[in-house]
This record gives structure tokens, sequence and C-alpha cells, in this order.
């Protein structure tokens, strides 16, 4: 298809230099798009095609990945995210957003909506319903769970960045990771999410250490009171060949005051990407405000 290219931009959030995608219309909504863990801005161009006439459409890079800077320490809690999306969102909008999340992006905004409710007007979460960041392995003491960070962090210290000979096998690999991905799926996301090395190889563009999430965090009560902390209404979507669970199964979407849950079939953990056409029909019914449920 036709693609119009966004504008490239950088913003500063806690000393470090961001970069963010600007689909432009300024005088329209904001809606800021926020991607998941080893994912980029450019994940997001088949949604912000489509919607970019109607809104004034933004997709940060995380810290640590695609054209943002990494952390010098190599850590990316989730406290310092939430902050700069904080940040991108008080450079950008006066008034209330509207905030469409994968994965790790839809634990940032979920928290970020629930410290200001008065600042998100409607949330969409895809697969982003993780409860704590603690991660913790049932069983597992205090202690336990620091040794284990520990260890991954020196693991991570001994493996540089994957080097692929040629862009072709790098989008070999992106085929493997999500087989529902079509061929240009798969080109598109390949050349904006690796770097050319200076010996002529290919390397994806995240940090191998945003890999290794800090033994520390909220408890499930905390989010639990964050998420009952949010008024908008929120859409938590589902992939019915995900690894991640129903939140209606265990009741986790109980915890939110208006709620709907849409769950695909033929869809994994990137439902924007496996299921392109029946998510973006109901995402506008959700982003509308016309009161239509998405899915119906």
């Amino acid at each position: 298809m036709t693609r119009f290219e966004p504008a490239s931009h950088r913003f500063v959030s806690q000393r470090l230099i961001l970069h963010y995608l600007d689909w432009g219309n300024p005088g329209r909504p904001l809606l800021v798009l926020v991607h998941g863990a080893q994912d980029h801005a450019r994940s997001w161009d088949w949604v912000a095609q489509e919607l970019r006439h109607d809104w004034h459409v933004v997709c940060p890079d995380l810290r640590g990945h695609g054209d943002s800077a990494w952390s010098p320490d190599g850590n990316y809690p989730i406290p310092a995210l939430v902050a700069d999306l904080a940040q991108l969102i008080h450079q950008n909008s006066d008034g209330p957003v509207s905030i469409v999340a994968h994965s790790l992006g839809g634990a940032i905004a979920l928290r970020y909506a629930g410290i200001y409710p008065e600042r998100v007007a409607r949330l969409a979460v895809i697969e982003g319903i993780g409860t704590s960041s603690l991660g913790r392995k049932p069983g597992t003491s205090v202690a336990e769970r620091w040794q284990d960070w520990i260890d991954q962090r020196r693991t991570l210290a001994a493996r540089p960045p994957r080097r692929y000979p040629t862009l072709d096998l790098a989008y070999a690999r992106m085929r493997e990771t999500n087989k529902h991905l079509t061929a240009e799926q798969v080109g598109h996301l390949t050349k904006h999410g690796t770097a050319r090395n200076e010996d002529g190889t290919y390397s994806w563009k995240f940090d191998n250490y945003s890999r290794s999430a800090l033994p520390i965090g909220n408890t499930d009560e905390e989010l639990f009171e964050l998420w009952h902390n949010i008024d908008c209404p929120v859409w938590l979507v589902h992939g019915a060949d995900s690894w991640a669970r129903h939140p209606n199964v265990d009741g986790r979407a109980g915890h939110f005051k208006d709620v709907t849950v849409t769950s695909y079939e033929r869809a994994g953990h990137w439902v924007h990407h496996d299921r392109l056409d029946s998510f973006m029909h109901d995402l506008k019914a959700f982003l509308s405000n016309t009161g239509q449920s998405p899915g119906a």
C-alpha cells in the first residue's frame, strides 16, 4: 500500500534522548500507540496509517528500543518507562488522550492511566495485562528472586547482540517468531527493527538488557488499586493462540470500572498484526466513543 511517512522527533526524559514518530494532524485529539518489549514504534505503521486522518497519532520508541537511547546502566524499570510516557504526553497534549498499547506497553499505559485517570479518555490494551512486575515464580523467596536476576544479568553481559550476515536471515528469524505475519509485514518489521553494524552485518535495535526486569515493583494488590483508579473505558484485547491468559478467566478484568474484553481466534500475542482488519474495525468503534462495543 502507499505509505505516508511519519515525522521523526526527539524528546528528553530523565536525561535520556528518546525518539517518537508523529503522524501529523496536531489539531486532532492525541492518540498514543505504545509498543511492547523488543519491539519498536514502526510496528504500529498499519494501525497509524488508518487512524492518522482522524487523530494526532504519536508512537514512541521505548528507552532501549528502536531509535531511542539505551539506558547507561542497562536497567529498564517500569517506573522509568511510565515517567517517559508521562513526559511524552505532557509535551504533546493539554487535554485527555487516548492510548493503544501492546504487551509491555500495556503494563506502562495501565499504570499511567491509574496514576493520572483525568488524563486518559480511552485505553485499549493488547495482551498487556500481566500482573506484577516482580517476575516471581510461585514459592520463590525474595533472596531467590534477586539471585535469579543477578544470574540473568551475568548471562546478558556475556551475550552480545546477535549479528545476521544478511537482512534475509533477520527476516527469516522474524518469520519464525510469528507465523501469523504476512510476508509484507515481516519485511517491514525487519527493515525498521534492525540496524547495520560497522562490519556490514545486521542486529536488532533493542538493548538485550531490556529483557531483564528488576526484582522489585508493585504487588498485585497495588496494581489492582491502580487499575480501579482508571475512570475511562478500557478495552482488553486477547489472542486465543497466545501464551497470555484470558483476562476474564482469572478475574483480572473485574478490577476495572468500565471494561470490555475481546478474544480473537487465529491470533497470537500480536493481535494488531495477526488480525489487522478485524482489530481495526473494532478499535475504530471503541475510539469513536459511540457506545458501540468492540466486536459488535
